[in-house]
Order: structure tokens, then sequence, then C-alpha cells
């Protein structure tokens, strides 16, 4: 933004260090126009990180995460301050005075993670346990895994000075406890002495484990947070966007644990169910939570099926959305296709070696259960294909697809984003002014979206830009009812540029990609103040734009013809 526009203007919307409840503004200096920012959907949102990787919020749910002594102690001994893994003196000792020896607190978290940090004492082996049933031994003298229990994956990995982090991933079929024993050997607790060092306990919802999470009385949150406005730097982009985005649900229940049972792997016609193996690549997300997925058909007629789905009931002419990040597993391009409502929907996708998101939507054309997820069929350019996904996801009742919601157990909705300036009239002039955003709209979206809207007592004293259900841009002044307005003849998605200027003579005039949309049109003389700035939709909830938002401004003068033209070229 040149120096001049920046000096003019009296409100300056830059994406840049959000903090969880607030989208600050670079101008005015005093705060005043910082954007209150509410979302409350706890941890099911997520971005595109500076990195290029899917950021997620995360959660360490165990109490006491390092303070041992807080935690039932059976059967064994705690002795604190000694030397950790990370050069503090937080690790203890865990010494078993008896059979079975341990200590254990009670946590309930569906699909989940749980990890410690533990090296060698006098004994050499570490179980987790999870409600008596969940369960993992190892090694601390060679960082190997020993018998495992009911478990989705395990792993060991040294952290150096004899220090391991040990994880297991389970489905929390279990209610009860999360336990840590001292074991002699693989697959025995017994024995009457023994001890282990450990230290920095976690257990978050998901297939991995994060980096750890400090607990004392309450669970602890980091990364993109319930409240926390999500700058998304996806396509590369060098800088970020506001991604602001509508209440959507992902229906699928577990989108990333493909192996259970929760999925069926089908075959049919003769085709062989697909081959799932679990956490075994790097993810979009930058972890090893990718799932393997080999298909086969076993033929070559459309009778031959291998499918991963999951049955739903659907209602003839709901609209569904579907979306997975896929990956050839081979090396080489591989083929799927998706299936919504029983249908195969869209044709043959090509999964190449870099990981891409792909998406789909189609309107059921009867009432009835059948199944959503992804399949090949024999007539197809392969009769097999070998994947990698992350991260499926399903939603209903929509037009287009949206960004990640996780699941690990049960479907989970992602409240509305909500950027709002409530108290704004020492930024707002009532008589002239121009209104100025910066956003890319997603190809996919047919709805309407308040880009930019400021409020007065109600909807009948309002300014705003508009984009309508068929794509066009408007800017539109409404005063006592009655609406004032001018737009684009013809529909405009992707990166959009527009301004919207009013004067104290009554004239209104929109600028849109660094043209002049008609010719000014007079309003009458305003009687009202307009008190409130919103982003991207209407109220708080309905008609949210699925896109970024770049940059948004307000200046309290009507910009002259030039001035538009300049600021909203792309």
């Amino acid at each position: 933004m040149a120096s001049n526009f920046f000096n003019k203007a009296s409100l300056v919307m830059v994406p840049d260090a959000p903090i969880d409840g607030k989208l600050p503004s670079v101008k005015p200096e005093d705060r005043s126009g910082d954007f209150t920012f509410s979302r409350g959907s706890n941890l099911a949102a997520t971005r595109v990180n500076k990195d290029g990787l899917i950021e997620k919020g995360r959660e360490n749910i165990l109490l006491y995460s390092n303070t041992f002594s807080s935690w039932t102690i059976i059967n064994s001994t705690l002795t604190p301050n000694q030397a950790g893994y990370d050069n503090t003196s937080d690790a203890w000792l865990i010494e078993k005075t008896a059979d079975a020896g341990r200590i254990q607190i009670n946590v309930d978290a569906g699909l989940a993670t749980y990890s410690v940090y533990a090296k060698a004492g006098s004994v050499s082996w570490i179980r987790l346990l999870k409600g008596g049933n969940a369960s993992a031994y190892f090694d601390l003298s060679n960082g190997t895994i020993g018998d495992l229990a009911l478990t989705i994956d395990a792993t060991i990995t040294s952290v150096g000075g004899g220090w391991y982090r040990c994880t297991m991933t389970y489905e929390d079929a279990f209610s009860g406890s999360v336990r840590i024993y001292p074991a002699i050997a693989d697959g025995d607790t017994s024995g009457t002495s023994g001890n282990i060092y450990i230290q920095d306990a976690q257990l978050e919802q998901g297939m991995v484990a994060t980096g750890y999470i400090e607990t004392t009385t309450a669970a602890v949150q980091k990364g993109i947070l319930e409240n926390l406005p999500r700058l998304d730097y996806s396509g590369g982009a060098s800088c970020p966007s506001l991604l602001l985005e509508p209440q959507r649900t992902n229906i699928f229940e577990q989108s990333e644990y493909f192996s259970g049972t929760y999925w069926a792997k089908t075959g049919s016609g003769g085709g062989n169910a697909p081959v799932v193996t679990q956490n075994y690549a790097i993810s979009p997300e930058g972890l090893k939570n990718a799932s393997r997925v080999q298909f086969d058909t076993n033929g070559s007629t459309s009778s031959h099926r291998s499918g991963l789905v999951r049955d739903f009931a659907f209602t003839t002419g709901d609209k569904y959305a579907i979306s997975c990040w896929v990956k050839s597993a081979s090396g080489s391009d591989e083929i799927f296709t998706f299936r919504i409502a029983g249908a195969q929907v869209g044709g043959e996708k090509i999964a190449t070696n870099e990981w891409q998101l792909f998406t789909e939507t189609h309107t059921a054309t009867a009432t009835t259960t059948d199944n959503f997820g992804m399949q090949i069929r024999g007539n197809y350019s392969s009769q097999t294909s070998d994947i990698l996904i992350y991260g499926m996801q399903l939603e209903s009742a929509v037009s287009y697809p949206t960004s990640y919601i996780p699941t690990y157990g049960s479907s989970v909705t992602r409240s509305a984003d909500n950027p709002i300036i409530s108290s704004a009239g020492d930024i707002v002039d009532i008589n002239q002014g121009t209104l100025f955003i910066d956003v890319t709209i997603d190809s996919n979206v047919n709805t309407e979206i308040y880009l930019m809207k400021f409020d007065g007592v109600n909807f009948n004293d309002t300014l705003y830009l508009y984009r309508s259900a068929i794509g066009k841009i408007q800017g539109v002044y409404r005063i006592g009812g009655s609406a004032y307005k001018e737009e684009t003849t013809g529909a405009i998605s992707g990166r959009l540029k527009a301004a919207f200027a009013y004067d104290s003579n009554n004239d209104c005039t929109l600028y849109v990609n660094g043209s002049k949309r008609g010719s000014s049109f007079s309003i009458p003389t305003p009687s009202v103040n307009l008190t409130a700035i919103r982003l991207g939709g209407f109220n708080d909830t309905l008609a949210k734009q699925s896109g970024g938002t770049h940059q948004s401004l307000y200046f309290p003068t009507a910009l002259t013809d030039d001035e538009c033209i300049a600021l909203t070229t792309i």
C-alpha cells in the first residue's frame, strides 16, 4: 500500500500478529480499530501456515503433566528433581515397591495419543496403559518396542542422553486411567523393585504425538485456538490472508484414522478390499499421520470395485461436498474417484508425487442410505491404485467445500469466523468516505457474501461491499430502508480489489479491479451514524465469505477516480 493511501486512511487492517480474540489493525494507533474476533468452536479450525503445512489447535488433556505426585501412586514411590532430557532437573524417579507398581490418572479422550519421556534406571522397560486395555511396552536400553495390545500405533524416539519419547495411539473405547509402569521385562510388571526415570506426559487427540504442552490443574491448548484469527498462506503466498469461513461440520467421524472399523474396506464383483496402513508417511501436516491405501479391483469391468467408504442416510436434492488430501505412494501417477451418496462423482482423479487437496460436490438424486468416500473400478485406466490420504471431510447441505476440520471419533462443527469493530463512530464519517477490500474468493462459492459492512441501528441504514450469489460485486448504501447500489455487469471470483466511494454531494461510485463500474449515482442525505464494522459476513453467523482477506481499509474522504483506480488495480 502506497504511503499516500496509508496516510489518508483512518482504518488499515493488514493481517498480521493476531492474538486470541483480537485482529489488530495498523491504524488507528490507539487500537480503537482492532477487530474483536470470535469463532467459538474449540480446536476445530485449521489453516495453512507460513511453512506450507496444515496447522491445527493442540491440547494436552492430561492434568499435572509433570507433577506426578498429584497422580494416584500405587505400589511405588516417586522422587522429584532428577536430571531430565531437556537439561533441567524436572524428571522423576519412579520406584516400584510391589507387583504392578505404577502411577495413574483418570482421563478420557476419544482417539488419542499418549506419550511420556523415559529413561532406564535399574530396569529397562516401561509400560504405558489406558483403562486396563490398550497397552504398549518399550525397551529403554535399546529403543525398541515390545508387546502391544489394542493399539493403533506405537513409537519410541531417542532424544539423547539415554532418554526416549514413548508414544501409544489408541481408540478410546476404554474409560478410566492412563498409567505408567516400570517393568522388569517385556510384558512383565511383576516384582517388588525396579525404577525408571520419567518426565513430561501428554495425552492429545490425534494419530501422533506433537510438541509437549505443560499442564497443572487444567488442560492447556496451543496452535489455532478457539478465537484466534487464521492467517493463511495457502497457495504458497508470501504474505498471509485472513481466512473467513461460514459454520461447517465434518460429518466423517474419523478424518485421519482409516484402518479401524469406522471406515469400511469393500470389495465387490470380485474386487479386493483395499489394504490400509496407518501412519505410513508424512502428511500435509508435516507429521507421520498419513495413511497408505492400496486399492485392487481384481478385474477389468465396472462391477469389479475396491472402496474405502462410510454409509450415511441422505436426502434427494441435498448437496454434499467431499474433500481429501491425496498423494501417490508409488512414485508414479495413481488414480481414484470420490463416491458421494452412492454415486461415482467427478471422474478419475490423478494423484501425483505432490500432496494435493481434491474436492468434489454432488447433489443427491434419491433419499436412501449409501456410501461416501473413495473407490476405483475395474474399467478405469488402472485396476490398482496405491495412494496416501489425509484429512477426509464431508459437508452436507452446502454448495462448496471449506477448510479442513479434524475429527477423532465424532463429527465436529467449526463455527463461523466473526471479526467486528463494535464501536467505530470515530473512524467512520457518515457523509463521506471510501471502503476498500482486497480478497481472494473461492471460485466454488455461489452464495452471497458481505465483504465489508458498516452497520447502523439496523439493516435499514447500512453501507457495504457485497458479492451476490451469482458473483456480481456491489457497492450498496441503504438509507431509511432504501438501497442505492452500483454493481458489476458480470461475475467475479479469484482475486478481487474493490472500492466504494461516497461524498458530501451524496454521490456513490464503485471501482473493481482497476476499473470504474458505471456512473456515479446520488443518495439522500443520511440521518444516522454507522457505528460497527464487520468483515466477511452480514451478522455473527450468516453469509460468511470463503476465501482470504488480504487488506481492508477505510478512508474518511471520498477518493478521486484516479486514486480508486490505482488502489484497486491488481
